[in-house]
């Protein structure tokens, strides 16, 4: 509880202050005042987007990808992160995969009245293309309106996953776009309206009555910007309904709520640079990492049982390969160790040649659970006979190190460009992006998955990728990643609410709890 009690005044202030754009307290709605179609969720300060709610510079997309609920997307991902249709009602792509041809609903409007056509979404398209820093749209030549109703994109390369993409780009409005001040006063055509925001304290949305879908059973979301010790005051204090936490909290009871966990493919991993001479270089080495890890420890003992082990990037989604999983083996681990020739020495530490297996783990610095997964990594590698150190480094410096040093990462989104991303090689580098790393037949499977013309088929390029029977990244093949666990997120939920069914949670403890806050209602 001590840390509870050492709130800084500013923590306290976001809790019983908060203020609107003219100095006045702004007026907080909760259950607790017998509202029964409303709901305040209190979200970390990193979930408020500094851009505002505009999709040409990220809002609903970049590492924290959820649905944008102010605007409305072509397509969604359903429950089991396959694809579904929100403005979409059908869509075709070319045999070469260069032009993807979308039909659109006739029935939609924004906001302000005016209607919703193919122009609108191919302006939205060849806008974010132009603008944004976050969203990734090298694979997109442009969009073009052939009607109202018909939307064309033509790709500059082929990308079978352009579905995942148009799940999360919420369409604006060509005749009343302004860059200068739509992330501020957005107008859309999505479930709920930006009604009020005061920045660097919270968001309120209503119901969008014109909704051409289900009506919202929630007719006000309020969104808090809290840090978690203020959070979990808004709690004990009855001001939240729903609020995020961490571990940390998880030995807590509040009157009236309960702890919530949500599963997430919000993985932590380390990678293990593939240079030749080094130990991390040398296969037989890494694979006895990867058996020699005990992951359901991790998750008892630093995540307080809030976790599932991880093996890839990509566990339980559709193009995950089972051949990934692994069982904790020391014994194994130590056979490898020794047929790679590094034999137990003095001291417990393994030598080969006259050289100590060692290694130096870094964390950054401003995450405290990475670091204490950091140290448990160190010490379970410690009893294999690898002797580590833990340093902590900022972010600033941590990508050049990660070259040459292991480094724990934090990865998980709902598309399989997550795999591509961190396992095809760059370019005329000869290396992945974020750790040494090359393999051609790994990079020829995501290359053939990205130019399939069916996406279902494309999930077995992914998963071939990741192992085929004789190469990949898996345990059997080059395995240049450990992936330790997946955190559960986890939120404190007033009794009486009822939490609609949640997909699998992407990296990022924020705006996924309500993708479908419009599905959640109260008891009663």
């Amino acid at each position: 509880m001590k840390r509870i009690l050492s709130l800084s005044l500013s923590a306290l202030l976001a809790l019983g202050l908060l203020t609107g754009c003219g100095g006045d307290p702004a007026p907080v709605q909760t259950a607790a005042s017998g509202d029964k179609d409303s709901v305040v969720i209190a979200m970390g300060t990193t979930s408020e987007p500094e851009a505002g709610f505009d999709p040409a510079y990220g809002w609903g997309a970049g590492e924290h990808v959820h649905e944008p609920l102010i605007q409305s997307t072509l397509t969604v991902t359903n429950t089991d992160l396959t694809i579904g249709y929100d403005l979409a009602t059908d869509v075709q792509t070319s045999e070469d995969g260069l032009t993807w041809t979308v039909t659109i609903r006739d029935d939609v409007n924004f906001t302000d009245g005016e209607p919703l056509t193919a122009s609108d979404v191919a302006f939205t398209y060849n806008t974010v293309k132009a603008s944004s820093s976050v969203n990734d749209f090298t694979m997109l030549d442009y969009a073009e309106a052939t009607d109202d109703t018909t939307v064309v994109f033509h790709m500059a390369t082929p990308f079978s996953i352009w579905p995942y993409t148009m799940a999360i780009v919420g369409i604006v409005p060509e005749h009343a776009y302004d860059p200068a001040t739509y992330g501020s006063n957005p107008i859309g055509s999505g479930r709920y309206i930006l009604k009020q925001w005061d920045r660097g304290q919270q968001v309120i949305l209503e119901a969008n009555p014109d909704y051409y879908g289900e009506a919202p059973k929630m007719k006000q979301v309020t969104i808090l910007f809290m840090e978690e010790d203020a959070a979990f005051l808004a709690v004990q204090a009855g001001q939240a309904d729903v609020a995020y936490t961490s571990a940390t909290y998880s030995d807590q009871t509040v009157s009236g709520y309960s702890l919530v966990s949500y599963q997430s493919v919000d993985n932590r991993g380390f990678n293990l640079p593939v240079i030749e001479g080094t130990l991390t270089g040398d296969v037989l080495v890494r694979r006895a990492i990867n058996i020699g890890i005990d992951r359901q420890e991790m998750i008892d003992n630093v995540l307080n049982g809030y976790g599932t082990p991880a093996y890839s990037v990509c566990d339980q989604l559709p193009w995950y390969n089972p051949a990934s999983e692994v069982s904790y083996d020391p014994e194994g681990a130590a056979a490898l160790l020794d047929q790679a020739g590094w034999t137990m020495g003095t001291g417990g530490v393994r030598e080969k040649d006259g050289v100590k297996a060692q290694l130096n783990l870094l964390y950054p610095t401003s995450d405290s659970v990475r670091q204490a997964l950091c140290a448990d990594f160190a010490n379970q590698l410690g009893e294999l006979g690898i002797s580590c150190t833990i340093e902590g480094v900022g972010w600033d410096t941590a990508y050049d190190r990660a070259q040459t040093e292991p480094l724990i990462w934090g990865w998980g989104a709902h598309t399989p460009m997550e795999l591509y991303n961190i396992y095809h090689t760059i370019g005329d580098t000869g290396s992945t992006q974020y750790s040494p790393y090359a393999n051609a037949t790994v990079d020829s499977y995501m290359d053939q998955a990205l130019a399939c013309s069916d996406l279902e088929k494309s999930y077995e390029l992914w998963q071939k990728a990741q192992w085929d029977g004789t190469t990949g990244v898996t345990q059997e093949g080059d395995i240049p990643w450990v992936w330790l666990v997946n955190v559960d997120h986890l939120y404190w939920v007033r009794d009486g609410l009822q939490v609609a069914e949640q997909k699998i949670h992407p990296h990022g403890h924020g705006w996924s709890i309500v993708n479908n806050v419009d599905q959640w209602s109260w008891n009663g």
